[in-house]
């Protein structure tokens, strides 16, 4: 591979870190889950939840959609969802973040992997993200694979396991400014 192109595949795969703003919304972990379904199996001595078509998944202010999903529950009540689409309906993600403001954090994907307790999204399979305030795009990502770590404050797009400089771009993203009033909570 030529050296141009080693650094254009090299920029394939960005991280964005932002600046501290609110998080999550903290309230969600206390509220109940809500779960429905055309089919949910629950096997309540290891916590697991197994569902199958048209799911809708609520936890306070997260909302989840998909067709195939899992759901399991640790000792400490955090849980860790595992939501597949199918190609004419892709999962997705939304939750309201912490603060005073009406801001959102929103996605789609093939598959949508949500951890609680850390605070991870991972959005696989043309995936997009956004951040929302007051209903108006803030950021926007887009590409193959989407992290976003809501603790650590960082987004991270990924391109597909065998891409090739020729497919560029890979990733985008639309960031915008950050304003000091945004940042004072």
């Amino acid at each position: 591979m030529r050296p141009l192109q080693n650094i254009v595949l090299g920029l394939a795969s960005m991280n964005v870190f932002i600046m501290p703003l609110a998080h999550a919304e903290k309230a969600d972990q206390d509220k109940p889950l809500i779960l429905e379904a055309e089919k949910v199996s629950v096997n309540d001595v290891q916590q697991t939840y197994e569902l199958n078509g048209k799911i809708l998944l609520i936890k306070g202010t997260i909302v989840v959609t998909g067709e195939q999903g899992n759901i399991k529950v640790d000792p400490e009540g955090y849980q860790y969802v595992d939501m597949k689409g199918t190609p004419e309906e892709v999962a997705s993600f939304r939750q309201k973040r912490e603060g005073p403001a009406n801001e959102f954090i929103q996605g789609r994907a093939t598959d949508v992997d949500y951890n609680a307790k850390t605070e991870l999204l991972i959005l696989t399979g043309d995936a997009s993200l956004k951040r929302l305030l007051n209903m108006q795009m803030l950021d926007q990502l887009h590409g193959w694979k989407i992290e976003y770590d809501d603790i650590k404050q960082y987004y991270r797009v990924s391109p597909p396991p065998d891409a090739k400089a020729e497919d560029l771009p890979l990733a985008r993203a639309i960031l915008s400014p950050r304003r000091k009033a945004t940042l004072e909570k």
